[in-house]
């Protein structure tokens, strides 16, 4: 199991065009479950409504927890795409 942090860089926080490719992104693998936390709540990844929900802002920081088969890619993915998209 994978954990990491992620301070929200972009102003609008996790909103609907970033967060929609980040669901793409982590269906991509498969037998690899992502969760993303904030304030307590835990969601998966995958769940497009379920991330927009959490109502992450700029300066919340999320926890994400990557388990599976391809967790060592899937987190290094995860983390690159954070750094460069939110």
């Amino acid at each position: 199991m994978k954990t990491f942090t992620y301070t929200i860089k972009d102003s609008a926080g996790i909103h609907a065009r970033p967060a929609g490719n980040l669901v793409k992104l982590a269906k991509g693998f498969t037998g690899t479950k992502i969760m993303i936390e904030k304030g307590g709540k835990s969601v998966d990844v995958t769940k497009l409504m379920m991330l927009m929900g959490l109502g992450v802002k700029c300066g919340d920081t999320v926890t994400f927890t990557v388990e599976g088969g391809d967790e060592e890619t899937a987190a290094k993915a995860i983390g690159d795409f954070m750094s460069a998209n939110l």
